[in-house]
């Protein structure tokens, strides 16, 4: 990228200050460009474990358990009314 027209235009200004603007532009828009990557990067990696989660047969069992359990509890605790359930049907 060349600065020769920046430069022209500030021509009367002290060429430090010319070099810091035009160096920030640049490392500015890099360090803009190298946040936006490691976020893309951050979000693929969380959408990829959640997929894999989502898939997985684990939270399956956990929740058929689950019910059996509360199921036992419940016949447990409650044994009258699962006798007259059974005598209705």
């Amino acid at each position: 990228m060349s600065s020769q027209p920046f430069m022209r235009l500030f021509s009367g200004m002290n060429n430090q200050y010319t070099r810091r603007e035009v160096f920030c532009r640049n490392t500015c828009h890099d360090l803009k460009r190298f946040w936006e990557r490691e976020i893309g990067k951050q979000t693929y990696y969380r959408e990829s474990e959640e997929h894999r989660l989502g898939r997985s047969a684990l939270r399956k069992l956990r929740e058929e358990w689950k019910q059996k359990l509360e199921t036992k509890l419940r016949l447990r605790n409650n044994p009258e009314d699962t006798e007259k359930q059974t005598n209705v049907g």
